[in-house]
């Protein structure tokens, strides 16, 4: 038997995705999955109840936990009685300049393989020397007990990710994605399989998304009985609105008031524009951010973690977090190009009003306005 599921993220391409795979195979083939990642608007959930209502389907929702990881984590930070020592290092040169190759035990000159101009060479690897005194490995009996107080589980699943960590995801590290949606959605997908049903999984993608995704395939075989379908991958943005409209399905009520995607509120990906529009419109959502950098920071080694990373030339940790804490980054979103300047225009952001990035307000109101009309 054949069964078609479909990850469902409250946004506007998972939703035509549904749409389609409603019409060709109809309801009792269909199995829409949403994996909640804890750190999502309200209005995400409520558009989950109006489409189960609107389409007359049940969405099975899925939340990661992490209790026995951060159980683990306590006994280890608990236990841990390392000596060794981390160091910076920086690399040498001989006399006249020239890079001074490392050597095994032996005196032979370790080699590596690299890819240069397409091609791949070998190459002696170079030489480093330790930079300054080092950094003890253990945590300090402070750090300690400061993370022992806080390092409980929350049943959040974006925040216990977290404290599980002892930091935030980041563009180079962005373990969220991973842990919070793609193993949860695997994992269903193979007890479906394992149960003797071929599994096709249908994704809301597009190639103009983004540059990662400008060679995503329209279908493809990901295992044994398991297959990939992406019905929507040559569509543009406004193509999925429209076929939306088209079925009489309204968007998600966030694309009416200022955001661009529908997902984690705020995404530690999200843009100036992103950042100024949620502080003006759900600044609860600013607030239980920085409630959370709070316990996530008490959980980390250092002391300090902040959910939108960036690079910084201090050395400081509390200069550090003084300039990329999400009340800062608000601050920061309220400035012009370049960031050292007040956008005077940033303070004119009218919280029911609608705003849409793709055109939208003529259509459909957004939730404030819709209220303004019933009370006029």
């Amino acid at each position: 038997m054949i069964v078609h599921v479909i990850s469902v993220s409250g946004g506007k391409d998972s939703a035509a995705t549904l749409l389609i795979a409603l019409e060709r195979f109809g309801r009792h083939r269909v199995i829409p999955i949403f994996c909640d990642t804890g750190n999502e608007h309200e209005e995400v959930y409520a558009y989950l109840d109006y489409l189960e209502s609107a389409l007359d389907i049940k969405i099975v929702r899925l939340r990661a936990s992490f209790d026995a990881e951060i159980d683990a984590k306590r006994i280890f930070v608990a236990r841990d009685q390392r000596t060794r020592r981390e160091y910076d290092t920086a690399p040498v040169f001989d006399a006249a300049g020239n890079p001074v190759p490392k050597r095994d035990g032996r005196g032979n000159i370790i080699m590596r393989k690299v890819r240069r101009n397409g091609q791949e060479v070998i190459e002696p690897v170079q030489k480093t020397r330790k930079v300054g005194g080092g950094r003890r490995v253990r945590w300090t009996n402070k750090a300690k007990r400061r993370a022992m107080a806080a390092m409980r589980p929350t049943g959040n699943p974006f925040l216990d990710l977290c404290i599980w960590k002892g930091r935030f995801p980041s563009r180079m590290a962005q373990f969220c994605t991973e842990e919070l949606k793609r193993n949860m959605a695997v994992a269903f997908q193979l007890d479906l399989a394992d149960s003797g049903k071929t599994v096709v999984s249908w994704q809301g993608v597009r190639r103009d998304e983004s540059l990662n995704r400008r060679n995503a395939k329209l279908f493809e075989r990901i295992g044994p009985g398991m297959y990939a379908y992406r019905p929507i991958v040559e569509w543009t943005a406004a193509q999925v609105f429209e076929f939306c409209g088209s079925r009489n399905l309204r968007p998600n009520p966030l694309y009416l008031q200022g955001m661009g995607r529908v997902g984690c509120m705020p995404c530690i990906n999200a843009n100036k524009e992103e950042v100024r529009q949620i502080a003006a419109r759900f600044p609860e959502h600013i607030e239980r951010i920085a409630e959370w950098e709070r316990i996530v920071g008490d959980c980390s080694k250092r002391g300090f973690s902040t959910l939108m990373a960036d690079a910084h030339d201090a050395k400081d940790l509390r200069k550090i977090f003084a300039d990329l804490n999400i009340w800062a980054r608000v601050e920061w979103s309220r400035t012009s190009r370049g960031g050292r300047q007040l956008d005077m225009l940033a303070d004119l952001i009218e919280p029911t009003a609608c705003a849409s990035a793709y055109g939208l307000c003529d259509q459909w109101q957004a939730p404030g306005q819709q209220q303004e009309a019933r009370a006029a």
